[in-house]
């Protein structure tokens, strides 16, 4: 049986910051070796959709859901059925079922298997809904059809899935609720062993969701030598010894989501314990002591949001040096309270913004209290492209020893700020499909 995964591109263009998508590494680890499998990421490649094909899997993100279904329909009418799974089609199953065949609702290990049964049997049904979360040991991960595509020289590994917090805005919690699971240490780290080298991104959510079993992933990662960065939630600071493990482990770059800067906003998203360990400041302080890089992350137009935050929050974002920063314009995601709430609220420009045809990328896609929605679209592609001036880049550069404190590190942050700028400017406004 000839298997075609695909990875849908978000707009037109063609990426320069694309990593190895990690979905298609453990469905092919799931897949016995008979199978002849193919893989299509059209952030790099064109798809050929003429490829002889007895099943074509799609996974898909709310960004990406428009232009899966247009691949989808066009394998479709070529009579190959199509798989989608993901997040989407698993808070909208009933929405991509009209461009699918079959969905997976959730994770996908054991239930990918039944599809390959069904398949071969000319059984195929509709959904395939995952009834309990699988345990994460003995996960194979089968990077080899990896091979050949121009992918970025970070290599992504998964530790855990699940996040322990609760934010409205966050599809992790709506998809996982409260389980968190951890992949046994010794298989994460024999893993990262065979690499062979190049800097590793930890992708999981939040890496810090159980300090006892963090500090175990941390101290088996010293001996590997590596060079690595995560996303972690700033309560981290309250641990020092922590710190200081992922400062020998290796750990360069930490993804931090600041969000905002005003509690009030905090607290609506329910992310108030952000600052309950001494403020931003502090933690950056404590961050960037034990030489760590920052990437920042924010979300605006919340409701205690005005014109004013942008500029507040780009200052803040610039005075801190952190080595790249992002500020999102506060998107509702299917799934989460934020949506419901939006959409109660009567407050939505789009009913499904994602498929609508006249969103463009960077776009608000409601009405925020106190600004209108061109104001926060326009305000956060200026604080956007403020972070990115090049002014800006030499700045954050010398400002703060830890961007720059080895010729390893120099390479990295003028590189990732470059691909940053040129993603940035280049996607803006982009129909999505």
């Amino acid at each position: 049986m000839r298997i075609a995964f695909v990875r849908p591109n978000m707009t037109a263009a063609r990426s320069t910051d694309a990593m190895q998508p990690l979905a298609f590494a453990i469905l092919a680890g799931l897949t016995p070796s008979e199978y002849d499998i193919r893989l299509y990421d059209e952030r790099l490649e064109e798809i050929d959709f003429d490829q002889p094909a007895d099943v074509v899997a799609i996974t898909v993100e709310t960004y990406t859901a428009r232009r899966a279904y247009q691949i989808a329909d066009r394998f479709r009418e070529r009579g190959v059925p199509v798989v989608m799974g993901g997040y989407h089609p698993t808070f909208l199953p009933e929405e991509a079922l009209r461009h699918a065949d079959a969905v997976i609702i959730g994770d996908a290990e054991g239930v990918w298997e039944r599809i390959l049964d069904d398949l071969r049997a000319g059984a195929l049904r509709p959904q395939y809904r995952q009834r309990f979360f699988p345990d994460l040991s003995g996960l194979k991960y089968d990077r080899r059809l990896f091979a050949g595509k121009d992918y970025v020289q970070v290599k992504p590994v998964q530790y855990s899935r699940g996040c322990r917090f609760a934010c409205d805005f966050c599809s992790i919690h709506a998809f996982y609720g409260a389980d968190l699971r951890q992949r046994p240490v010794a298989e994460v780290a024999a893993e990262i062993d065979g690499l062979g080298g190049g800097h590793v991104f930890i992708v999981d959510d939040n890496i810090f969701v159980d300090p006892v079993k963090a500090e175990e992933l941390f101290r088996a990662l010293i001996p590997l030598n590596i060079k690595w960065s995560c996303q972690v939630t700033i309560d981290i600071v309250r641990h020092p010894h922590l710190l200081k493990l992922m400062q020998q482990s290796g750990c360069e770059v930490v993804l931090i989501g600041f969000e905002s800067l005003n509690e009030d906003n905090l607290r609506q998203m329910k992310k108030h314990w952000n600052v309950r360990h001494g403020g931003y400041a502090e933690g950056v302080r404590r961050l960037q002591d034990h030489g760590f890089m920052i990437y920042g992350t924010f979300v605006l137009g919340y409701d205690h949001d005005t014109r004013d935050t942008f500029d507040v929050t780009l200052e803040f974002a610039l005075r801190e040096n952190f080595c790249l920063a992002n500020f999102n314009p506060l998107t509702p995601m299917p799934g989460t309270s934020l949506y419901e709430r939006l959409r109660a609220e009567g407050r939505l420009l789009h009913e499904r913004w994602w498929t609508d045809p006249g969103f463009r990328y960077g776009e608000a896609t409601y009405r925020p209290k106190n600004m209108t929605p061109d104001e926060l679209t326009q305000g956060c592609y200026r604080a956007r492209t403020g972070f990115n001036r090049y002014r800006s880049i030499i700045k954050r550069l010398f400002d703060t020893p830890v961007n720059h404190r080895n010729f390893d590190r120099l390479g990295f942050y003028l590189a990732s700020n470059f691909i940053s700028r040129r993603e940035i400017h280049k996607k803006q406004g982009m129909s999505l499909g």
